[in-house]
């Protein structure tokens, strides 16, 4: 940035000198609006990268368009050639629009914006990219999203340049058409327009292209980011413990992410595209109305269409940002009771045997209906918002069309301008009303941009949030050296701050098989939780085994969408076993009868009865092998002969795991060497209380 500020710097003091001696004829901002850019990039070199790629390629942008004027001036570049230079006005749309972004950084909706996008632009992460005539490149994903941004940037104000030369173009064929003259006619339509128009289709070929490419590595790279904070140390669980699920986070990883990289692109884009427009042909109608005095009047107002077209294109801009201001909250309902109306869809493919057991199809009906009655109702309030902004924004365009024509027509028929004035004119109104009036048809793309950034942000605040518990978590899980699994000075407590147990002190010793029985709503479950490590609630210290492996086998266990093969191995990777392994494993948990069905794809957690995956998630821990298997009330769902195979079975096929089980029934006591109870204390607590041995199972 500095050395780009310098360079512009330099630049600027040389045309300044040039032009003060007489050396070349420029206007005289176009030095000035030079010093501006490298005062501008100088002062922005902290502003957030996504930003300073942009005020870089505007420096680029502005030295090439002063190159191509004093090349014109100094008489290098000459004859046909000089109806390809753009007009000086082009490089102070550049210097313009470079204030703008740095004006822009200090909004405090624009910092968030930036925050997300530079977490890509900063990234280091190694990664390639294919090269036309060039073959693969091998470079940090944030420097190729920074280059394609770059070029793009480049591209769209070519494509302003070159609608301002097409502008000319325009200008000078209505003139030879007025004069009758066949020569300069075809002369503008075969050598000035034709290779201008080829020209500006090839670069919109490009410009699309590389607008996908960059698109989807962007959002590849933001979903990884995403999915990692909310998997990462188990914030996806603490977000639902503490309240803090930031509803729906699937869609705010799908939709909103998505919706968030194109809105973010093309309103970026599109602002620079408008503001340099706006500069540039601002230019030509002042110069065309330089001279043009109040209808009926003498009185001369310089650059009056600039007047007229600024005041109407404000006075419609504040129109619609009145009629149009309530769909920002609209937009933001809308998301949400879609959202958990698809959520509620979802739930219901989930449980269709339990919904259709308890007969329960009617109050799911009604639940629907009534999730989708307000999607209705707000649905109705965004188009009757709608309603009135496309009235008055349908009328206010449709004006456009005659405004010019009324503006130019007393002074082209007074002879103060040409008819390749006025079509310029009404070129260089439309398109400068345009930019103006941007913000008005970008309107409910913004109210639907601010709404997901909203979500974007809630989401990241539920994250940090549920860190922030795990990371102030005094309830401590250390390896220790000892083979033992001891609870020192624990207490649990339940989210909102109140005590659920204490522990003391109490060992589980390896290769020891203990039962934990209790009341329900005593802690069992809890306690499994904080020896796993993923609750946060409480204080003292779970030692465990130090370099053992520990799991933990839940009553209802999860079973992903896939093959079976998947379903069975998860987490560990599907290849970590042999096939032979997953049947025999699969046979050994009293499953036979899809032993053969590893290749099936298909949704097991609906396929199979809960005790049939209960079943299934024994044969996982029969694959995995662990130190420490943790069974709460993992055999709930089975009949009790079924029960009693499967712990005969984990006790023949895992001799060396220690087991700790959570249960209810009596049968369970003699498939283990001791039982700790959960009692009840005089201040309400559970304590683990150890109980006589029970008898050994044969």
């Amino acid at each position: 940035m500095i050395k780009a500020s310098l360079v512009l710097a330099l630049v600027g003091l040389g045309v300044l000198a040039a032009s003060l001696s007489g050396t070349v004829g420029v206007p005289f901002y176009l030095p000035l609006s030079t010093l501006a850019l490298a005062g501008t990039v100088y002062i922005g070199r902290h502003i957030p990268k996504f930003l300073r790629i942009f005020l870089v390629m505007l420096s680029v942008t502005h030295l090439l368009f002063v190159a191509l004027i004093l090349g014109v001036t100094a008489g290098l570049i000459t004859g046909d050639y000089t109806g390809y230079v753009p007009p000086p006005s082009a490089a102070l749309g550049a210097t313009v629009f470079g204030i703008l972004i740095y004006g822009l950084s200090y909004v405090r909706v624009v910092r968030t914006i930036c925050r997300i996008t530079d977490r890509y632009l900063e990234s280091q992460t190694d990664s390639v990219i294919r090269l036309p005539f060039i073959g693969l490149v091998r470079a940090r994903e944030g420097t190729i999203g920074t280059w394609i941004i770059g070029v793009l940037i480049a591209l769209n104000l070519s494509q302003v340049a070159l609608n301002v030369r097409l502008s000319f173009f325009s200008r000078d064929m209505f003139n030879a058409i007025q004069d009758k003259d066949a020569g300069a006619f075809w002369y503008q339509l075969f050598f000035i327009f034709t290779p201008l128009a080829a020209v500006f289709v090839a670069v919109a070929l490009i410009d699309v292209l590389l607008q996908y490419v960059l698109t989807i590595r962007w959002r590849a790279f933001l979903n990884t980011y995403y999915v990692g904070q909310w998997l990462g140390d188990g914030a996806h669980y603490r977000m639902q413990l503490t309240n803090q699920g930031a509803d729906n986070p699937d869609q705010r990883i799908s939709e909103d992410l998505r919706k968030f990289i194109d809105s973010t692109y093309s309103l970026s884009i599109g602002l620079m595209n408008q503001a340099a427009t706006l500069v540039s042909f601002i230019a030509i109608l002042w110069t065309i109305s330089a001279g043009f005095t109040l209808p009926g009047t003498d009185v001369e107002v310089p650059g009056l269409l600039v007047w007229i077209c600024a005041i109407y294109a404000i006075l419609g801009t504040w129109i619609t940002h009145l009629i149009g201001r309530p769909l920002i909250g609209l937009n933001f309902q809308q998301e949400r009771v879609e959202a958990n109306y698809r959520f509620s869809l979802a739930r219901l493919r989930e449980y269709p045997e339990q919904i259709a057991l308890l007969a329960g199809e009617p109050a799911e009906k009604e639940g629907l209906a009534r999730r989708f009655t307000q999607i209705v109702d707000n649905y109705m309030q965004i188009a009757l918002r709608l309603m009135k902004l496309n009235t008055f924004t349908a009328a206010y365009f449709q004006a456009n069309v005659v405004v010019p024509y009324i503006l130019t027509a007393p002074y082209y028929f007074a002879g103060k301008i040409t008819l390749g004035q006025m079509q310029q004119v009404n070129g260089a109104f439309s398109r400068v009303t345009s930019a103006l009036t941007y913000f008005i048809q970008i309107y409910t793309t913004l109210a639907d941009y601010k709404a997901v950034l909203d979500r974007l942000t809630t989401f990241e605040s539920a994250i940090a949030s549920a860190q922030r518990v795990g990371g102030e978590s005094k309830l401590a899980v250390t390896p220790a050296a000892s083979g033992e699994l001891r609870l020192k000075d624990l207490d649990v407590r339940l989210p909102d701050g109140s005590d659920l147990l204490h522990a003391k002190d109490l060992s589980f010793r390896p290769g020891e098989r203990t039962l934990m029985t209790g009341p329900s709503g005593s802690g069992k479950s809890t306690l499994f939780r904080a020896i796993a490590g993923i609750w946060p609630f409480g204080e003292g210290q779970v030692l465990v085994p130090e370099g053992q492996t520990m799991m933990l086998l839940p009553q209802r266990p999860y079973i992903p969408i896939g093959t079976l093969r998947e379903a069975v191995t998860y987490p560990a990777r599907s290849d970590s076993y042999n096939d032979a392994q997953i049947a025999e494993a699969l046979r050994a948990a009293r499953l036979p009868q899809i032993a053969d069905r590893l290749d099936e794809d298909r949704n097991w957690g609906q396929t199979l009865s809960l005790g049939e995956q209960q079943r299934l998630a024994v044969a996982r821990a029969l694959l995995a092998r662990p130190d420490w298997l943790f069974l709460d009330e993992a055999t709930a769902a089975l009949d009790e002969p079924t029960e009693q195979e499967i712990y005969r079975v984990i006790r023949e096929k895992l001799p060396s795991t220690t087991v700790v089980s959570i249960g209810h029934r009596s049968t369970l006591a003699a498939f283990h060497d001791r039982r700790i109870d959960m009692k009840k204390t005089e201040s309400g607590l559970s304590t683990p209380v150890d109980l006589r041995q029970a008898e050994p199972a044969e």
